[in-house]
């Protein structure tokens, strides 16, 4: 008799069995949790067919029919993959696309080109803080920069490097720049120093490991102003919590200061924040980069800083080369204000577009670093300056570039 009870988990385990059959390449598991194929992308549009309906009969389209029909969208817009058809984020799309286009239609007339690279960056501004405001992160700045990183360097392969101008080394070196901003883009985007919850870390660790991390904790805290009520804080209440972040004082800024996240559950170190877009605690946190899709935080700083300065040196140097061979016997400057006849030659014309594109975005980036020096210079992070000028605790010097927080600045010696 047991062994006949024993195998009848073994045959609801069998007529299960279809339920888990894996997926073809062109399969996948909706929204709703049901199998559907690439091939039904257009089938069952309700929500669709409405909007279309109500457009081309002059009826404006409700707000939440729109936000149904881009999540119906951005779930069935999928790729064949090996696991089955794998989900392909919208907004990686539009950079792709419009970026060549915009440019192109930029190199027909200098009226052209003034229209479009002035609404580029008003374009991009507006999504920014459309995506900003809603909390939401996006892939689009991540795709713009490197697809823009690509696409320049396949102009210049294409437009000025056949013009003879350019020599080996001069192409190695803008290719070696160009790798290294990669390489360096890589190492920002991994972990900026996320904060995970003790309790569910404690998990995975042994009784020994959990005792002397205690007694290490305890050894730390001994003796500071305030140790016990921050040990007290991992043991209150929801509504507690809702009161707002408990920072406990340690006398001085060099010492230890801990706040209680009340959505990540845990306490976190001094100058720790937590991250609404990406919705998680991070060790130092200076700011949530866009161009990264990820914070700028105590890891992955340094790596930040790296990115910017090779990317503002890589770029300065392509523009003068490009500069340099579609406008010759003309100083650089002078050559991006005046290079008469560069619209005569749509090869021309395409080069001095991508250079000014490539001006705007270098100059963006400069001076996010011109800010990102002074905020080290003066040992405050992004977010603690934003903190002050919210609370009018903060002092502003030269002309607004330097903001004072007065909290963890370091002093120079006279």
């Amino acid at each position: 008799m047991t062994q006949k009870g024993s195998m009848k988990p073994v045959k609801k385990n069998k007529a299960e069995e279809p339920e888990l059959e894996p997926l073809c390449c062109c399969e996948y598991i909706d929204r709703n949790g049901e199998k559907n194929h690439v091939a039904a992308c257009l089938c069952d549009c309700q929500d669709l067919d409405e909007g279309c309906d109500r457009w081309i009969t002059g009826k404006s389209v409700p707000p939440e029919t729109c936000e149904r029909i881009m999540d119906t969208i951005s779930d069935r817009l999928r790729i064949p993959g090996l696991r089955g058809a794998q989900k392909v984020n919208i907004s990686i799309l539009p950079p792709l696309i419009l970026l060549p286009v915009f440019l192109r239609v930029a190199s027909w007339h200098f009226l052209l080109g003034v229209v479009v690279l002035t609404s580029l960056p008003v374009l991009a501004l507006w999504y920014y803080y459309l995506t900003h405001r809603r909390k939401e992160q996006t892939l689009f700045f991540l795709s713009l920069g490197l697809f823009s990183l690509g696409y320049m360097y396949y102009v210049f392969l294409q437009e000025v490097v056949p013009k003879g101008r350019v020599g080996p080394t001069q192409l190695a070196l803008l290719t070696c720049g160009l790798f290294l901003i990669l390489l360096a883009l890589y190492r920002a985007k991994k972990n900026p120093g996320y904060l995970r919850n003790p309790a569910s870390s404690d998990r995975s660790l042994g009784s020994s490991q959990t005792e002397s991390l205690s007694r290490d904790g305890q050894e730390k805290t001994r003796g500071l102003p305030g140790a016990e009520s921050a040990g007290s804080l991992s043991n209150r209440t929801p509504k507690d919590d809702l009161k707002g972040p408990c920072r406990v004082s340690a006398g001085s800024p060099a010492k230890v200061k801990e706040d209680w996240c009340a959505k990540c559950q845990l306490v976190r170190p001094a100058r720790a924040w937590h991250c609404r877009i990406c919705g998680i605690c991070v060790r130092r946190m200076d700011h949530h980069c866009v161009w990264i899709n990820s914070c700028v935080g105590e890891s992955n700083h340094q790596a930040f800083i790296l990115a910017l300065s090779i990317f503002l040196l890589t770029s300065v140097y392509g523009i003068t080369l490009t500069l340099d061979t579609i406008c010759r016997d003309r100083s650089v400057f002078t050559a991006l204000f005046y290079c008469p006849g560069v619209y005569a030659d749509y090869s021309s014309a395409l080069s001095f577009t991508c250079v000014w594109y490539s001006v705007i975005i270098t100059a963006g980036m400069a001076y996010i670093f011109l800010i990102q020096l002074i905020n080290i210079s003066y040992n405050v992070t992004e977010r603690e300056v934003q903190q002050a000028l919210r609370q009018k605790t903060g002092r502003r010097l030269l002309y607004g570039l330097i903001v004072d927080t007065g909290q963890y600045n370091r002093a120079h010696l006279g």
